[in-house]
């Protein structure tokens, strides 16, 4: 199969100068990260300790009915709670007990901080360590923040992931682990990858269950699935495991390196690589050259948001024919998008953190083809007769390695071709 062309050496965006801003932001709640994770997670609950506007936000963006028996929950800090007239940590124990009483299916109990609770400085850590000592051996009580006064929605994964990484067991055994939540199709298929192609055995953080063979050691060695998790991959080198490099798994050629990189790790043959990927290969080619047709030599502005954009970039521009002007990211981690870097040609701006007017009037200034931003900025833009694309969906929606390539290249040309129908509409109507 033909390979995707290589750039020269000093030729990525890894060494450009980064636009740095500091001033008002875009930012979505890190308590989102729930959504996606508690349906990972079979025998976890996630108690928000939090406003009932922290109710809401959950209750409307999982789309859970009010008689559901989901595996999140709010502890509602009431006006007594704010005033510190009450014993919050009282009251969160008998909460607690209430909710372990009435699902005896839980074995990971999360405290979630949100904006509310880190303002009254409630010590959930003292909280998790107390009633994790109480119900032991049976449950483990964790916490994280899902706040979003200093964090991008997309942390409330790296925050929980990294509380567990402590937990973990030790091992000695030579194991690869995959980190990040997935959905469960996406993780069937790459975990099939590997299997014919002879690797294992393989772990995913997160496991679905407590009771998981799931543990780290110095002979782990790990490959992140998601962009955002920073603060998981430095507590997994804490734990003494190795990070395996690479661009991350969107479209064909990310999805090509990624798994190039895991199969280097561990000595499998070529002839066996190409074997087992020639074919999904080509049909993720074949699904985004479809897909993509209409962002061919159109051009893109990302404003930070999930922190997915420069792997998205990389394949936008390499995979789709499409310009970036510029790629705006909440924070730059280059050991973990380095490898992507490498890939993204030269020309766009970089900028990390934002100053959200000031973006905007640069995103005005060169009104690009299709603008992917947060969904308090879509609206606005797309009043001004902008195509926009929610950042938010990238992460509900199933998009990594092959066979959701095309998916995901479907993502951003729909609505581009959506605005293309309405100018034909409009010019019908005339």
């Amino acid at each position: 199969m033909t390979e995707m062309p290589t750039l020269s050496p000093g030729a990525g965006c890894r060494n450009v100068p980064i636009l740095k801003q500091r001033g008002q932001r875009e930012v979505f709640c890190g308590l989102t990260g729930i959504i996606w994770l508690h349906r990972k997670m079979q025998d976890a609950f996630f108690l928000v300790v939090g406003s009932r506007t922290c109710a809401h936000l959950l209750q409307s963006a999982a789309g859970v009915m009010i008689f559901a028996e989901p595996r999140f929950g709010t502890a509602i800090l009431e006006e007594t709670d704010l005033a510190g007239l009450a014993d919050a940590q009282a009251e969160l124990d008998r909460v607690v007990a209430e909710l372990l009483a009435r699902r005896g299916d839980i074995r990971q109990l999360f405290l979630v901080g949100s904006c509310p609770s880190e303002v009254i400085k409630l010590d959930l850590a003292k909280a998790a360590e107390r009633l994790s000592a109480q119900y032991a051996p049976s449950i483990r009580v964790l916490n994280f923040s899902g706040s979003g006064i200093e964090t991008t929605f997309t942390e409330g994964e790296d925050a929980c992931l990294a509380t567990m990484v402590p937990m973990l067991p030790e091992t000695d055994a030579r194991e690869l682990l995959l980190v990040g939540a997935l959905p469960d199709v996406v993780e069937q298929q790459v975990l099939s990858l590997l299997a014919d192609m002879g690797i294992g055995p393989v772990r995913v953080l997160p496991a679905p269950r407590l009771d998981t063979d799931l543990a780290v050691g110095t002979n782990t060695v790990f490959a992140l699935t998601q962009p955002f998790l920073g603060a998981t991959h430095a507590a997994l080198e804490r734990r003494g495991a190795r990070h395996i490099a690479a661009p991350f798994p969107f479209g064909e050629e990310g999805t090509t390196a990624y798994l190039r990189a895991v199969a280097t790790e561990f000595g499998v043959d070529s002839d066996i690589f190409t074997r087992v990927t020639d074919a999904p290969r080509a049909r993720a080619r074949k699904a985004i050259a479809q897909a993509s047709d209409v962002l061919r030599e159109k051009s893109v502005f990302f404003f930070p948001d999930s922190q997915l954009e420069i792997p998205l970039a990389r394949f936008l521009t390499r995979e789709c024919g499409m310009t970036v002007i510029e790629v705006g990211v909440p924070f730059i981690h280059k050991g973990l998008v380095g490898p992507d870097l490498d890939l993204l040609p030269e020309g766009p701006t970089l900028s990390e953190g934002q100053d959200v007017e000031l973006q905007i009037d640069r995103c005005r200034a060169v009104r690009p083809d299709l603008t992917v931003c947060g969904l308090g900025l879509a609206n606005p833009l797309e009043a001004e007769g902008m195509a926009t694309k929610w950042a938010i969906e990238l992460v509900f929606t199933p998009v990594h390695f092959y066979e959701q390539a095309g998916d995901l290249a479907g993502l951003f040309s729909r609505p581009l071709r959506r605005r293309d129908l309405l100018r034909l509409k409009v010019a019908e109507w005339g």
